[in-house]
């Protein structure tokens, strides 16, 4: 019979005590897809003390997580310690230039170090695997690099971060304001205690960068995604675009342009029968269009112990029965450096808020500066409020170039009867 897959765990947190407990319940059933035993042989975290809810007794301790990676009884390394630099990357290279598979959840690290690491893995005849990096539990990373290889991929979008997702999903329900639904999310442990990764972003960022990687045969490019978060989206904004025929969501939306490849992430309105606007709370989606297969919609729980734990052994099943693929579909020496298309030429439609004081030219004002910079507005609201108050002011404005709506709105934020900086909102006709 073949020998077992021997796994050492480095990083015992929620997902690594979620994977420790998936493979000690169902070890049994994942011998037949993986065609031999996978059993944990080793574990690596600071504190040994800490009682993580799991009998971690017969494991291999290592404090020191690199030394994992040269460990006789060891296979593949499972890297869920986390962070772009540090500990999770010296221990992933150690891990590959030992002759060692690595598999990650960690997105930060391949976003940041991917192709460099790719690299160094096909040269030592390794696999580096990081299904469990994007999404969780939906197999994105698969359907992209293996499922949709036959096609060439135009663009790939999503909701990749649940915490934004859950807060907006409140949001709308709720009519309440973002800071007070943050706070609700911490408490449900939706949110970390600091939650600029999240609600900034960044996290978002990430998961696109590999997508795009994948979908597009390129470098991988963190530098080079636009990122902007939801702190700045108010119940207002959520009720205007209701009225107008939208809900508000964070995506990711990687495309090929004429110019090279656009990466991006903010907030945006999007139709409400579209499907990505189906989906609430902490759930991601994720929407892949190519040229055969058209579009392709996956959707599923992104984070937490089971769903990534989940695709954590999908990764490790694949190792067991030797299947090999190149690390972002094609082999890294062959990834492609394109063109990154920087925001100020995105093209688009756009939802705008203004606070002004409602007074006799108001309008004149704020229409010589869509004139002056070509921008074509397509609706107005208006809210009804006492003569001198403050009143909201709502426009969408037909597609044009991003550089032109900010040169409008700073100008418009200029005008006397405009009491806050304007609030703009991309609008994704998807």
């Amino acid at each position: 019979m073949t020998a077992p897959l021997k796994i050492g765990v480095a990083g015992l947190g929620t997902v690594g005590c979620g994977l420790i407990s998936l493979i000690a319940k169902r070890g049994h059933d994942l011998a037949r897809p993986a065609g031999r035993d996978i059993v944990v042989t080793a574990v690596s975290a600071r504190d040994r003390s800490k009682d993580r809810g799991v009998a971690l007794d017969g494991y291999r301790w290592f404090t020191d997580a690199v030394q994992l990676a040269a460990a006789a009884d060891v296979d593949v390394v499972v890297e869920l310690i986390g962070g772009a630099c540090g500990v999770a990357k010296s221990l992933s290279e150690a891990a590959i230039a030992a002759g060692k598979h690595v598999v990650t959840a960690n997105k930060a690290l391949i976003a940041h170090h991917g192709t460099e690491l790719a690299k160094a893995a096909e040269a030592a005849g390794v696999t580096l695997a990081y299904e469990a990096a994007v999404a969780g539990g939906i197999p994105i990373v698969k359907a992209l690099r293996e499922g949709l290889a036959g096609n060439r991929i135009e663009r790939v979008y999503g909701i990749l971060n649940g915490t934004c997702n859950y807060i907006l999903s409140e949001m709308a329900d709720s009519g309440r304001e973002f800071d007070e639904v943050l706070v609700e999310a911490q408490e449900h442990g939706y949110a970390e205690s600091d939650p600029s990764f999240d609600v900034d972003g960044i996290d978002t960022a990430h998961k696109l960068a590999i997508l795009a990687s994948i979908a597009f045969g390129s470098e991988v490019d963190i530098e080079s995604v636009y990122t902007e978060g939801i702190r700045h989206v108010s119940p207002v904004d959520i009720e205007f675009a209701a009225e107008l025929g939208y809900g508000i969501k964070l995506l990711g939306v990687a495309s090929r342009t004429d110019s090279g490849i656009e990466q991006r992430v903010h907030p945006c309105m999007v139709p409400m029968d579209a499907p990505i606007n189906h989906v609430f709370g902490v759930f991601n989606g994720v929407v892949a269009e190519g040229d055969f297969v058209d579009t392709t919609i996956y959707q599923g729980r992104g984070a937490g112990a089971g769903p990534t734990a989940s695709a954590v052994v999908a990764d490790l099943i694949d190792i067991a029965q030797g299947r090999t693929v190149p690390t972002f579909g094609v082999a890294a020496a062959e990834l492609k450096r394109l063109e990154p298309v920087s925001m100020k030429h995105h093209s688009g439609a756009y939802y705008v808020r203004l606070m002004v004081v409602d007074q006799p030219g108001v309008f004149a004002g704020i229409a010589t500066s869509l004139k002056s910079h070509e921008v074509s507005m397509e609706s107005v609201l208006q809210r009804a409020r006492d003569p001198g108050e403050p009143v909201p002011v709502v426009m969408t404005v037909h597609e044009t170039d991003e550089a032109a709506i900010l040169c409008t709105l700073a100008e418009i934020a200029e005008l006397d009867a405009v009491v806050e900086l304007p609030r703009m909102i991309r609008i994704e006709m998807l």
